[in-house]
């Protein structure tokens, strides 16, 4: 399961329409799409467009899947996250806030907020370091744990299914692409791992 936005923007509906039928009513195909922006920009590559197009609205379209997900297990994308970079410390799966913060690319106030609240919910204990009373410690609960596993649980599927049109071969040529233009981007813009702005 990739990075997710903090949260979900609101959206307004039509009582009686879904969300995918509002989409596709307001959105043009990608060939629509290019075709405008040629129009308007003649220098425009529309093989570069294409790609970086169909990128950002699988992006889009999967943090939307993601987002579900997590809200059906009755947490948020932003929870989602703690709970990931939590785990990814490995056992005992415990973090200062501080750290937590930078590995998240917020501010020590909105981590503060996150932690607040997840504690409230059984998601992480937070507790003074035994070795050093100054310093406080986030540590994932069971209920914490539990939770993620669950999450990867359906991610696991819904990536499965994702990928069902798409040879094993396929899947290792496309993982490398997608690495290389990564790499690319992380190379052009370092510090963009972050947040532009705490969505809490």
């Amino acid at each position: 399961m990739p990075d997710t936005p903090d949260e979900p923007g609101g959206e307004k509906r039509t009582p009686g329409a879904s969300s995918q039928t509002l989409q596709a009513a307001q959105e043009p195909s990608l060939d629509e799409q290019i075709a405008a922006y040629q129009r308007e920009f003649r220098d425009l590559d529309p093989q570069v467009e294409k790609v970086v197009s169909a990128l950002g609205r699988l992006n889009r379209r999967m943090n939307v899947a993601y987002g579900r997900q997590v809200a059906d297990l009755g947490i948020s994308n932003a929870e989602w996250e703690v709970l990931k970079t939590l785990v990814l410390s490995g056992a005992p799966y415990r973090l200062g806030p501080g750290e937590l913060a930078k590995r998240l690319g917020l501010t020590p106030a909105a981590m503060t907020h996150r932690i607040d609240r997840m504690a409230g919910e059984g998601l992480v204990t937070r507790d003074r370091d035994e070795s050093n009373r100054v310093r406080v410690i986030v540590e994932l609960t069971d209920e914490g744990r539990a939770k993620w596993l669950e999450a990867m649980r359906m991610a696991t599927a819904f990536e499965e299914e994702l990928l069902q049109d798409l040879s094993s071969e396929e899947r290792g040529l496309l993982g490398e692409m997608l690495i290389r233009l990564l790499r690319r981007v992380e190379h052009a813009q370092p510090d963009a791992g972050g947040r532009l702005t705490d969505l809490d």
